[in-house]
């Protein structure tokens, strides 16, 4: 329970960074857009293909964990690419305010980034303690336990089995009655099989 309740409170923290900074994040760089020339819908849009392919590459990246399969280089090329430039628009807003406002300015991107990868680690973590009780499951189905094969005895065939072993214990053999007695059967067919099987002293 207190494992469940750490991921949960864990995960919701790093979604509202990630939610705060991406809002910031888009701020700045629709600012820095709007400022060299673009305008209306381009200038709002621009920015969500920035942060949007972080995110899909992200995404694309966690799949191919969760398949256990190497990431696609394309995805791992996009997603190094998504953050050198949401990180490169954040500090070329704060720029103007010097180095300090660059800093500050980059922060937000750097917070986004980071939520992500939080994220993306948090969910990788899941499917590995999913993966080995599937795989345990996959196991079981296609290789399951064999039925027992072993052949239930009959009265009779215990009684020949025990009365046998007497013969080579160190004691007496096994009176009739006693067979008869614990094995519910009749004692003339008790002492049938222990005439037809005695070997002589």
């Amino acid at each position: 329970m207190a494992d469940r309740l750490i991921r949960i409170t864990t995960a919701l923290a790093v979604v509202a960074v990630a939610a705060v900074a991406a809002v910031i994040s888009y701020r700045h760089a629709y600012e820095l857009v709007h400022s060299h020339g673009e305008s209306g819908p381009t200038a709002r849009l621009v920015p969500f293909t920035v942060d949007g392919l972080i995110w899909a590459a992200s995404m694309v990246i966690l799949d191919a964990s969760r398949r256990r399969q190497l990431a696609p280089p394309l995805a791992k090329w996009s997603l190094a690419v998504g953050i050198v430039a949401t990180v490169g628009a954040n500090v070329a807003h704060g720029t103007s305010h010097g180095a300090i406002g660059a800093v500050v300015s980059a922060w937000p991107a750097l917070a986004l980034v980071g939520s992500f990868e939080l994220l993306m680690t948090l969910t990788r973590a899941a499917a590995t303690r999913i993966a080995p009780a599937q795989d345990e499951q996959r196991t079981t189905a296609e290789h399951p336990t064999p039925p027992c094969t072993e052949a239930v005895q009959t009265p009779e065939q215990a009684v020949l089995a025990e009365y046998l072993a007497s013969l080579d214990g160190p004691g007496r053999p096994l009176s009739q009655r006693y067979l008869a007695e614990k094995h519910h059967i009749d004692r003339r067919k008790v002492k049938k099989i222990v005439t037809a099987t005695h070997r002589p002293g």
